[in-house]
């Protein structure tokens, strides 16, 4: 479930669509209401009690919750055949393929890879319990011997498995669910041409590449069902949108068509091609034009070439996606980027010299900082040794998730990686905790204005910006309470709790550390002491670098980021008057260049009003955690005229 809907179970309906169309069987079956979101084990149990089959597609979302349930069903039936599928199946028998049988003997049958074909095999031969002639199935046979029939071979033609919205597969799921509100998945094609090893759609393309459905007869009728039964948001499950071009952006263009025309749906969410090209702009500006998509990812992982080679990665190169930034943040299309924290081959050096390099090249919206995860079928499983990965595992914790949301308190699990050769575990603190900070300094926007000022004025880069404020030269105490604070979450992570902050108080919900030190700050009234701090840390900083004469200017920088600031209980828009033309300096920063600094007289309005927010607890919800992925925690501001009297340009010395 996301924020109280629910997706669609795309994986279940492929099954029953190529399944309906293939097998010779498939009238001699019938199929109960699939379970699409977590419930109690029990009642799970009950709804599945009768069946003579139950299938499961797992992923790590699901995986053991399916187990549970699995286990108890097989206690009621033991009759019942229970068959697992789905990503989370291990590859091979190194991988666990038999251990997963042997660890639990509930399970009779499992299926890595595609399941389509499988499945419809396993239907065909269920009468007779042929299973020898079903491909790519795993069992332990009457002996207790470990068996794995011969691999299934991909689906060549797509088109073979109908589309399962066109069918009416969801049609009684929907009836039968009044009151849910439907997210639709969405598949274009299927596949991926990257061979990034902590990935794992590699192996289900390794021997066919990239397929797609027919566009005119499928894509575009899909779309159409999604306007006319009004679902509201569609995720896109293509690795690679945008890849195949003129394709992708006509099927945009189609969901823009269809809002403008039925109203629905109201968002269409997409991952872009790894390598963002021109097309990718295109497709983008689309989308975010119809009000269908109001962010970009412009994926990264590592700015570290060494690391890239080692997880066969290729980036969009930093010219083209600065361009591409300038053009997105110019014309007010959100971004965000991706780094993965534990990488092979990467070091603290290398991280946050990556992290300041994109922040220099544009990116101020948000860089996502992933933990890297060990998925069961990825290359990096076989990486262990080489790169020493150290690995912990814990719950799985959705951001922004409330306490015991779980169902029956059953938490899925995740493999993390806390350290490696090249960043062992005390580096992979502190590059965690650089990342906490970085979040909270610029991406938060407490200080963003004046970090824009001292990399593009006196040419000070993002790292040196943050590891001051790690380091806490001065000893400050706000400064140190909050490093302290994110560097008690990274060893707590890296001991294997949990990725997020818990706060009973504020929405009784999981805060990224950033955020819980946001929030601490303003409800207990430490901001303003916050802000002096940061202007003795700054002014510190640019002394030590040989820097004069810059009090004025970076007091204003402070001054002019503490006003804008969205805060509650604001009530009247602030009109604020400057002596240096803070905010070009800022703005022109935003897309990478240089403004000159002019004195004068510089009047501003800060847009307080349109959006007001009248308890801390609307505050968290609609400002820190609903303003995330765009970084909106500062108000618009409006320049009143330019600048007057006496105007003179100050080079920084």
């Amino acid at each position: 479930s996301f924020d109280r809907q629910n997706y669609l179970p795309l994986s279940l309906g492929f099954l029953h669509s190529y399944a309906q169309k293939h097998a010779k069987n498939f009238n001699d079956f019938e199929f109960s209401m699939p379970i699409y979101k977590r419930i109690a084990i029990d009642e799970a149990v009950e709804h599945l009690s009768d069946s003579d089959i139950t299938c499961f597609s797992t992923y790590v979302w699901n995986f053991e919750i399916s187990k549970a349930i699995a286990e108890n069903l097989k206690k009621k039936n033991p009759e019942t055949t229970i068959f697992f599928g789905g990503p989370h199946i291990p590859d091979t028998k190194e991988k666990g393929l038999e251990d997963l049988l042997r660890k639990n003997q509930f399970i009779d049958f499992a299926s890595p890879g595609e399941g389509e074909i499988v499945f419809k095999s396993f239907l065909e031969n269920y009468p007779e319990k042929n299973w020898r002639k079903v491909p790519s199935l795993v069992f332990l046979d009457e002996n207790g011997n470990f068996s794995y029939t011969s691999r299934a071979l991909g689906i060549q033609n797509l088109n073979t498995i109908p589309s399962p919205f066109l069918e009416g597969y969801f049609d009684s799921l929907i009836k039968a669910n009044p009151d849910e509100i439907w997210i639709g998945l969405f598949e274009t094609n299927r596949g991926c041409p990257f061979n990034c090893r902590f990935c794992d759609w590699r192996r289900l393309v390794a021997k066919r590449g990239i397929t797609n459905y027919n566009l005119e007869e499928r894509i575009f009728k899909e779309i159409d069902w999604f306007s006319q039964n009004k679902i509201e948001f569609v995720y896109c499950c293509d690795a690679n949108f945008g890849i195949f071009k003129d394709r992708d952006l006509a099927i945009a263009e189609r969901f823009a068509e269809n809002k403008a025309k039925y109203g629905y749906p109201h968002r269409f969410s997409v991952q872009n091609t790894k390598n963002s090209t021109e097309m990718t702009y295109e497709i983008q500006k689309v989308l975010n034009d119809s009000g269908l998509d109001k962010g970009v990812l412009l994926a990264f992982q590592s700015l570290h070439e060494p690391t890239l080679e080692a997880i066969d990665r290729g980036n969009i190169k930093l010219s083209t996606y600065h361009e591409l930034q300038k053009r997105f943040t110019s014309e007010g299309v959100t971004t965000f980027s991706d780094i993965i924290l534990g990488l092979p081959l990467e070091t603290y050096e290398s991280f946050t010299n990556g992290v300041s390099t994109l922040i220099e090249n544009g990116q101020h919206n948000r860089i996502q900082f992933n933990n890297l995860s060990m998925l069961p079928n990825t290359p990096m499983v076989d990486d262990k040794e080489k790169y020493d990965l150290q690995i912990v595992e814990s719950d799985m914790i959705n951001i922004h998730g409330s306490l015991g949301e779980w169902t029956d308190n059953i938490y899925e699990r995740q493999q993390l990686v806390v350290g490696t050769n090249t960043m062992p575990k005390e580096d992979w603190v502190k590059a965690r905790n650089f990342g906490y900070m970085v979040a909270f300094l610029h991406f938060d926007k407490v200080l963003q204005v004046p970090n824009i000022l001292l990399n593009t004025q006196y040419g000070i880069s993002y790292k040196e910006i943050t590891d001051t404020f790690i380091e806490n030269p001065l000893k400050t105490q706000v400064i140190g309470e909050i490093s302290d604070l994110f560097s008690e979450q990274a060893r707590n992570l890296q001991k294997g709790g949990a990725e997020y902050i818990h706060s009973k108080q504020w929405l009784n919900i999981w805060w990224p550390a950033d955020e819980y030190a946001l929030i601490k700050l303003a409800i207990e009234g430490k901001l303003n002491t916050f802000y002096q701090e940061a202007e003795s840390t700054l002014d510190h900083l640019l002394r030590q670098k040989g820097y004069k004469d810059h009090d004025k200017i970076l007091q204003e920088a402070i001054y002019f980021n503490k006003e804008l600031l969205k805060m509650p209980f604001n009530e009247q828009d602030k009109k604020i008057v400057l002596n240096h033309n803070i905010w070009d300096i800022y703005r022109t920063g935003l897309i990478a260049e240089k403004a000159q600094i002019k004195e004068g007289e510089f009047l501003y309005t800060v847009n307080r009003t349109s959006d007001k927010w009248d308890s801390w607890e609307d505050w968290c919800r609609k400002v820190v955690w609903w303003g995330n992925k765009k970084g909106d925690y500062i108000y618009s501001c409006r320049p009143l005229s330019k600048e007057k009297k006496d105007v003179r340009t100050v080079i920084a010395q």
